[in-house]
């Protein structure tokens, strides 16, 4: 992965170093990281690992929403939906509905959609 493929951090520069070079200068970049820099680690010419601040890691998964949780409320609601005495009427007639019964009703269900 190139340095250019990673999603900056928006609000954080972006700076990339070799690897060979962090070992080296640990201190030196551990002291950038510090002050807001991420700082992408590179081996071969592609980034490997990332470091970032204590501070930008926890605000990054502070922000972080569960991307299911708009579609388990949805869910919900409708399970709850299907638990009034109607839905279940509803649920009983249909299963208690003959062959001839639903095409009747299919009938009707499509000519009322138009």
């Amino acid at each position: 992965m190139s340095i250019h493929a990673l999603t900056p951090i928006p609000g954080h520069t972006m700076e990339s170093i070799t690897s060979t070079d962090t070992q080296n200068h640990f201190g030196r970049v551990l002291g950038r990281v510090q002050r807001g820099v991420v700082v992408g680690i590179t081996r071969h010419d592609e980034v490997s690992a990332v470091l970032l601040s204590a501070e930008t890691y926890q605000s990054l998964v502070c922000e972080r929403t569960d991307p299911l949780a708009k579609l388990r409320d949805r869910f919900d609601q409708r399970v709850a939906g299907m638990q009034t005495p109607e839905a279940k009427a509803g649920a009983r007639a249909l299963f208690a509905a003959t062959p001839e019964d639903l095409g009747r009703a299919s009938v009707k269900g499509a000519k009322h959609r138009g």
